[in-house]
């Protein structure tokens, strides 16, 4: 699937926002940037996430893709990120909200509110 480059950007520049030690999800990446829904950003990171902490998006239950848990666990263990007993993320201690996008991405800082 082909995305438009503003959004890739946008996308990236939203994930680039998240501190070390908490995450967010693909809906509200989704909704800070204004377009589309979770699964493109779900798109975008798998196209062009390399290059960006992809292990701080998670879905919405702090869950990762089952071949992403090894590389990730240590991202999270290595910032301090609270985890949940089964390994998923504790998305109510963890979770920040992205900062709505402007023209030129997510700027400011990450509000913390509810997981979407």
């Amino acid at each position: 699937m082909r995305h438009p480059e503003e959004y890739v950007e946008a996308v990236l520049a939203c994930v680039e926002s998240v501190p070390r030690g908490r995450v967010t999800t693909y809906g509200a990446i989704a909704d800070a940037v204004g377009r589309y829904g979770p699964r493109r950003v779900g798109n975008v990171m798998a196209e062009h996430g390399a290059a960006v902490p992809w292990w701080r998006v998670v879905r919405a239950d702090g869950s990762l893709p089952p071949s992403h848990r090894g590389e990730a666990r240590q991202a999270y263990l290595e910032e301090g990120t609270p985890l949940r007993p089964s390994g998923n993320v504790d998305i109510v201690a963890a979770f920040v909200q992205p900062p709505a996008v402007d023209p030129g991405g997510c700027t400011g800082a990450p509000q913390r509110s509810r997981p979407t």
